[in-house]
């Protein structure tokens, strides 16, 4: 456990008032708040492990059916997650990051913004011809060749986006581009984007995403499809990111017309 040992956390509990006899209300209740508690005081940091149902009752000598009960509680309410082969946790909560849509920039650069550590952890890499769409998104003839660039994109480790970028092998060469800004290979090549367009879809992420996301199958993501451009209008990238419901607050500022 990150702050607190197993002998740390038994000893916690009891002193709660966890036994058979004491305090109001039903024991398992008890148990349910008390953990609650120790993760909102930050003594139960998120991905922490719990001990097993078994080994828990043994320790605060209570019945078992109690301990799966209280999990069964704190799983329904999202406190705990429970991963199949592995045991209980605490569950994982990121930190809501706000993204401004008037602004054009990197992951990378957002995060380093707010103090994180960006990261990027590649998850494919193909050279090819364009397909029939992205040749008409990126303004390219099928035989010109395009880098897709599927990346899995982290905050402090945190997984938060799975981002597939398309760009013309002729803006970066064949080399280019591995686990750093895309948008720094594209301005060290001296074709930095300027504008975009992007399309927002709320969707819910396919098993395989949500494994990659370390959330649960069905959860909510937000689709982002963005298309920049240079200075001379020629499209430089198509990029397709599926960010994490959970993680991000995308915030659009509006100006009030004059005839309002």
């Amino acid at each position: 456990m990150h702050i607190m040992d197993r002998t740390s956390l038994i000893a916690e509990l009891n002193s709660r008032g966890l036994s058979e006899g004491t305090g109001s209300g039903p024991l398992y209740k008890r148990l349910a708040q008390a953990l609650t508690g120790l993760i909102q005081e930050g003594l139960l940091k998120s991905g922490t492990a719990l001990p097993g149902e078994r080994d828990l009752a043994g320790a605060l000598q209570i019945g078992r059916v109690t301990v799966r009960t209280a999990y069964r509680d704190l799983l329904a309410s999202g406190v705990i997650e429970s991963r199949h082969g592995s045991g209980t946790f605490v569950s994982q909560h990121v930190e809501r990051i706000e993204q401004p849509l008037w602004r054009l920039s990197s992951f990378s650069a957002d995060m380093r913004s707010r103090g994180r550590e960006p990261a990027a952890r590649i998850l494919s890499r193909t050279i090819s011809a364009p397909a029939p769409e992205e040749s008409f998104l990126l303004g390219l003839g099928l035989d010109e060749p395009v880098l897709r660039l599927d990346r899995l994109r982290l905050a402090d480790g945190q997984p938060l986006a799975i981002e597939r970028a398309v760009v013309p092998i002729k803006f970066l060469g064949e080399d280019a581009v591995s686990e750093g800004s895309l948008y720094d290979a594209l301005a060290a090549k001296g074709f930095k984007p300027v504008r975009a367009q992007q399309r927002l879809t709320a969707v819910t992420l396919d098993p395989t995403s949500a494994s990659i996301l370390t959330v649960k199958a069905g959860a909510p993501a937000l689709l982002i499809e963005r298309v920049s451009r240079l200075a001379d209008q020629r499209v430089v990238e198509y990029t397709r990111s599926h960010y994490r419901g959970d993680a991000y607050d995308f915030v659009a500022e509006l100006r009030i017309g004059d005839d309002l």
